[in-house]
């Protein structure tokens, strides 16, 4: 594995054994190992009303039981892990939605190793609530810019100021691969899985459980789905290279932003992943109540859009098929929640 974040870059040359030295299904594998007992091995649930109206074999993967809330506690640990002892002396920075900077809280605190979670200043208040506690503590928390991009500068610079280690949301290998072991369970659990279905922001996730989903089970279809608000991974294929793209106001907050220039999960994405699928702010909203109705389960925003994919048909032929939506989280501020359940139908349906 690559250590560093920077590693091998944007190019559109890259071979195969290339691509492979920055994250392997070897790094995931030990990743697994690194983890066990430390993270919680999350449910696989049925979904029989999905299999009636899709006519496939439809497992849910609950990353939302994860401890923290979200999978991220995955990828911030595995690299709290891997720091060396002068990395821990000086500590570590990250920039995050909410959910990785909650992730990597809590690994900190685990390892005793100081911390500083930059946030854009429009971070979901669930999450910001959930730091806060973190912050009185001993957590750094620092809020920078109108939104994750801006953040996401802020924290770079700041990084680099201290010395510090820097712990990013999706570009870092050791965090990828942490991601990865989403799939390994799951692959575990229903090991004639044709497709998997992954939200996407900066890719991390959607590359770490490629790379070990493709390895376990060749011709397995991978689907990543974003929102329309935010399509910075579906943008970057039709292009065949890294672009920047208009961020709006989103449900999925957790998925907005654009990828940094330079990042190792475009390489790895353009490898594993088959197919970009977006969603419509109604159609998140829709997931989540239908998730709340049918399996009496609350997740956010950026969990619901991979069901909201599936929903609306968006994630190509199932039928018959052996079917794993990930969902990735349940850190969902209660106002949020209450005006998405109140603005759907009121017959329990």
């Amino acid at each position: 594995m690559v250590r560093g974040t920077l590693a091998a870059g944007n190019s559109k040359l890259m071979g195969d054994d290339e691509v492979d030295s920055l994250v392997a299904a070897k790094d995931v594998a030990a990743a697994a190992e690194r983890l066990r007992g430390r993270v919680r091995r999350t449910p696989m649930e049925r979904s029989p009303a999905l299999e009636m109206r899709m006519g496939a074999r439809v497992w849910l993967k609950c990353e939302c039981f994860q401890e923290t809330g979200s999978f991220k506690l995955r990828g911030a640990l595995n690299r709290l892990l891997a720091l060396d002892d002068a990395e821990r002396a000086r500590g570590v920075m990250t920039v995050s939605a909410g959910n990785h900077g909650i992730g990597v809280a809590e690994a900190a605190a685990r390892l005793g190793v100081r911390a500083t979670v930059v946030v854009p200043e429009t971070v979901s208040p669930a999450k910001l609530h959930v730091l806060e506690r973190y912050a009185a503590g001993g957590l750094e928390l620092v809020l920078a810019g109108g939104d994750y991009d801006a953040a996401e500068a802020h924290g770079r610079a700041l990084a680099a100021d201290r010395g510090t280690a820097f712990v990013s949301a999706y570009n870092d290998p050791w965090v990828i691969a942490g991601g990865g072991t989403t799939a390994l369970e799951a692959l575990e659990d229903v090991p004639d899985a044709a497709v998997m279905v992954v939200p996407v922001g900066g890719a991390g996730l959607v590359s770490g459980i490629g790379i070990w989903a493709k390895h376990a089970r060749p011709g397995i279809r991978i689907v990543g789905v974003q929102p329309e608000a935010s399509p910075a991974l579906r943008a970057a294929l039709a292009a065949r290279k890294l672009v920047t793209v208009p961020v709006e106001a989103t449900l999925a907050d957790g998925l907005a932003g654009n990828i940094e220039a330079g990042s190792i999960t475009w390489p790895l994405a353009r490898r594993v992943v088959d197919d970009v699928a977006l969603v419509s702010e109604p159609e998140i909203a829709d997931a989540m109540r239908w998730l709340l109705t049918e399996h009496h389960m609350v997740v956010e925003g950026s969990a619901a859009v991979a069901l909201a994919a599936v929903l609306n048909g968006r994630v190509g032929p199932i039928a018959g098929r052996s079917v794993i939506i990930v969902l990735t989280g349940r850190n969902v501020a209660y106002d949020t929640l209450r005006a998405v359940v109140e603005s759907g139908p009121t017959d329990g349906r």
